[in-house]
């Protein structure tokens, strides 16, 4: 055969074996187009979608609403002698409507003072009598101190703030090491403080009597510390581990606090670098509700709150749990927060958490040495209430990127056998999944950024807060457009592009393939940064990558559907938990909207939570509305019900604030101002009422009630007035300042009291660049003085702490000092040392300005002031003051 023969044949059977080959991709191109349009066919009728997204609604309702509300039944005193040992609730309760009448406790009312000291050493006393006297002591003390140090922005000075602290130990027992259990006696202005914090008291006390009767013994001594300064803020903590003989022997804390009324306590931070705490409330919490995302959330300044915790971690270090009451978080710090709001169950509950958490803390051997226990930060949370999870942030950062990983591996695992049974090219299967990939990632998009967007079109129409009262139009003004956008552009791909190179039911496990690759991407990310809170990631990816594998191994990875079942049976423990998580987070936060203040939109904060929670819930189960016939109208329906609740939410449903139960906050000082110059003369002599709002609308809620029609901004005054003019209260109200309104009013505001700063003497130094002021100042039992170095003068010491003045670029003028006195008025004596480059004495070098509070209800408002409130609408709960303020100038 010649050589050309021999080419000719080779050119026949190469453009044989490419017609071949074109043939058999046309085949399987032509199989895959008639395998889609017989799935389409052969697709879920659409009527049926409907009831697939109801039945994950009912499943919540069903499931995650009971386990949430979940209280033990409370045991009555009747039954103490069949339950023996355990909480009694009955018996809390009735202590606590004693507390509830007593009012409002003050620090520095007599109430707070003596009645409320004297109280506590009445039911002390009690528990005594009926100790094991063979098994156990009791020793009380009542501390008295003074002390300072610095909050925020602020120094924080007390004097004579009491303590009321007992010691209950084993008397068998040589350790000592001490368990210290903290909660507050005093309330906030205007509020009897049944919920915050009379609540903890009384299980306190309960708990300390079921120790003490019980033949239980426990190893090391358990500290019961009832701080009667807490509202100041947090002073009474402070003088206890700073000062008490037993706070050095404090070698762990069990912090107790609320920001609500009744059910469930939440354990909302930890530690910090000691998880053994973790595995102690793991097994002795018998109704478990905590999460780390609450811990890094508090952590990270986003709700309006602080506890004792702060305290006792910064200046002891103790390390311990935080735990605080959350429900009905609408009463917190107002007049409703009342005996008649909170049920005798949430006092068994956090009664039995605190019993069971005291005995096996108490018991504790890593009490004896816990610094050798301090193994790093912990991931934590409950599941439904039903059972407690921990392990170290190494442990969690190992399982994350492992299971990360396992998605990765597995996804790809699944492109390789669509590939080999489909009979396309892998990198044709690969191009599909990238595409599914773009389209998630758009959902993702989507479905964080549309909530948001309602956020933000309700802010620019002064309409933010239209879910307060109606939590559940969060469903129709965030939830389902977050839905929305996870749907969308997936069905839009699938429906407008009809020539898939896949099985319509490859393509479905597609979009969860790139969810599963966007939240191991996430995970991964999360974890590298050091937040734990990536352990919702590792939650999805678990149950995903545990379904896909079973799929894969069962072969059911390739029978049309059939996967979705298998699939949809794994995301029902997801689904719960994610629901209950976000739901949890949502009747927490969204009474604490209402007191976020007015430089931040609140509702983003809401959309966010609802945005992630419809995400970590849904995202792998929103994509399979295109099992069913017409999903594009599954969609439509949803827009049109989201329409619906945004009618619904701009009509007076959608009105934030209800009478008594859901009410606007405002809080107002009486004041009377007054301005010395430099030569004694007054610049500025007036009365007003200085607002420190907390709606992001903020006045606007008021005028269209009441006539406030002459109130102004205090931007103009911020430009040329020191600390705005006003006297603002502590560092939250001094943050919030330049938001501020003032409503001038003519007759002059009478002020229950004086305030008083006094020049004893101003000496210069000898080399006459220095020069020492020495004041003293009586006034009422809260007082700030603002203190300002003129142009050319620098302050170079003081009688506060130096904190400030050692750190120049943190803490600039003016400088903030607050103090409050409880059970001892005494004058308080400073002095100022500045220093002038020019030398020059005798002309202005510093402004002061003197700031005197009256927040008791026994300091009588003046008649003008009382009518004021009256005129104030239903739905306001105003925590109100006369407060004097002087500015001098020396």
């Amino acid at each position: 055969m010649t050589a050309e023969n021999m080419d000719s044949d080779k050119d026949k059977n190469g453009s044989g074996l490419i017609e071949e080959d074109a043939s058999r991709q046309r085949n399987i191109l032509s199989t895959i187009i008639e395998l889609n349009a017989e799935k389409r066919q052969k697709a879920i009728p659409w009527y049926y979608a409907p009831t697939y997204l109801l039945f994950w609604l009912a499943l919540f309702f069903a499931v995650v609403v009971p386990l949430f509300n979940y209280l033990p039944t409370a045991v009555r005193e009747s039954e103490e002698s069949t339950k023996p040992g355990e909480f009694v609730a009955e018996r809390a309760q009735k202590l606590l409507l004693v507390l509830d009448r007593m009012g409002p406790k003050i620090v520095g009312d007599e109430m707070n003072e003596k009645t409320m000291v004297d109280w506590m050493l009445r039911e002390v006393d009690k528990v005594r009598q009926v100790m094991r006297e063979d098994l156990y002591e009791i020793e009380v003390d009542v501390q008295r101190a003074s002390g300072a140090y610095l909050h925020w922005e602020m120094i924080n000075m007390y004097q004579a703030v009491q303590n009321v602290v007992v010691k209950v130990s084993t008397k068998s027992s040589n350790s000592s090491n001490y368990l210290l259990i903290n909660s507050h006696t005093d309330t906030k202005p205007g509020s009897v403080g049944t919920g915050d914090a009379a609540f903890m008291v009384v299980v306190m006390l309960e708990v300390m009597r079921q120790l003490v009767i019980s033949e239980k013994t426990f190893e090391h001594p358990v500290v019961f510390l009832f701080n009667g300064a807490e509202e100041q803020p947090l002073q009474g903590s402070h003088a206890f581990i700073s000062q008490h003989k037993w706070s050095a022997n404090c070698r762990a804390l069990i912090n107790l606090d609320s920001a609500g009324a009744g059910g469930r306590e939440i354990l909302f931070q930890g530690g910090p670098n000691h998880p053994w705490l973790m595995r102690h409330y793991r097994e002795s919490a018998k109704h478990p509700f905590a999460t780390t995302m609450a811990e890094e959330i508090f952590q990270a300044g986003l709700i309006p709150s602080d506890t004792d915790f702060r305290i006792f971690r910064d200046f002891g270090p103790v390390p311990g749990l935080d735990m605080a009451g959350a429900y009905n978080g609408y009463v917190y710090h107002t007049k409703y927060d009342r005996f008649d709001v909170i049920s005798r169950d949430s006092l068994q509950n956090t009664g039995e958490n605190l019993l069971s958490l005291v005995r096996g803390i108490g018991n504790a051997p890593e009490m004896y040495n816990t610094e050798a226990h301090s193994e790093g930060h912990s991931v934590f949370f409950d599941f439904l209430g039903l059972f407690f999870v921990y392990y170290v942030q190494s442990t969690g950062v190992a399982l994350n990127i492992c299971f990360s990983i396992a998605g990765l591996v597995l996804v790809c695992v699944s492109l390789w056998r669509m590939s080999k049974v489909t009979g396309l090219s892998p990198g044709a299967v690969t191009g599909s999944f990238g595409i599914m990939f773009v389209m998630e990632l758009a959902g993702f998009v989507l479905a964080l950024g549309l909530p948001l967007l309602m956020a933000v079109f309700y802010d620019a129409g002064d309409r933010t807060l239209t879910y307060f009262s109606n939590s559940w139009l969060v469903i129709g003004l965030f939830i389902i457009p977050s839905l929305i956008g996870l749907m969308l552009p997936v069905t839009l791909y699938y429906t407008l592009q009809t020539n898939h190179k896949l099985p319509h039911g490859y393509n479905l496990q597609l979009a969860g393939h790139a969810h599963c690759v966007l939240l191991a991407l996430l995970c991964i990310i999360l974890t590298a940064v050091g937040i734990r809170t990536s352990y919702l990631f590792l939650i999805s990816l678990l149950f995903y990558v545990g379904a896909l594998a079973i799929n894969l191994l069962c072969k059911l990875h390739d029978r049309g559907f059939l996967w979705s079942i298998l699939f949809c049976i794994c995301q029902l423990l997801p689904f719960l938990y994610f629901s209950y998580l976000f739901h949890s987070f949502l009747v927490i936060t969204i009474p604490m909207t209402a007191r976020k203040g007015t430089e931040v939109n609140p509702d983003l904060l809401i959309s966010i939570l609802c945005a992630l929670g419809t995400i970590l819930a849904m995202g792998f189960l929103a994509p399979l509305i295109n099992l069913f016939r017409r999903p594009k109208s599954i969609i439509v329906g949803l827009a049109l019900i989201m329409f619906t609740f945004c009618m619904i939410s701009v009509s007076d449903v959608g009105f934030p604030y209800r009478p008594k139960t859901s009410v606007m906050r405002v809080n107002f000082l009486q004041v009377q101002r007054t301005f010395y110059e430099y030569d004694g003369s007054i610049s500025l002599d007036d009365s007003g009422y200085y607002f420190d709002l907390q709606d992001r609308r903020l006045e606007q809620p008021l005028a269209e009630t009441m006539d406030i029609s002459g109130i102004v901004h205090l931007e103009k005054e911020c430009e040329t007035q020191m600390m705005c003019g006003v006297p603002c209260f502590n560092h939250r109200w001094c943050e919030a300042r330049k938001a501020a309104r003032w409503l001038p009013r003519a007759q002059r505001v009478e002020i229950p009291g004086s305030t008083e700063l006094e020049l004893l003497n101003k000496t210069i130094s000898a080399d006459g660049y220095r020069v020492v002021y020495n004041f003293k100042l009586t006034g009422p039992g809260r007082m700030s003085l603002f203190i300002k170095p003129l142009s050319g003068v620098k302050m170079v010491d003081w009688s506060f702490l130096r904190g400030m003045l050692d750190k120049p670029f943190t803490y600039k003028p003016p400088y903030h000092i607050f103090f409050a006195w409880a059970a001892d008025d005494a004058p308080i004596e400073f002095y100022l040392e500045l220093t002038k480059f020019d030398g020059k004495f005798n002309e202005p070098v510093f402004e002061i300005g003197i700031s005197g509070h009256y927040l008791s209800q026994l300091h009588k408002r003046d008649a003008l002031s009382q009518q004021f409130i009256k005129d104030l609408p239903d739905f306001v709960h105003a925590m109100e003051w006369p407060a004097s303020y002087a500015r001098y100038v020396y």
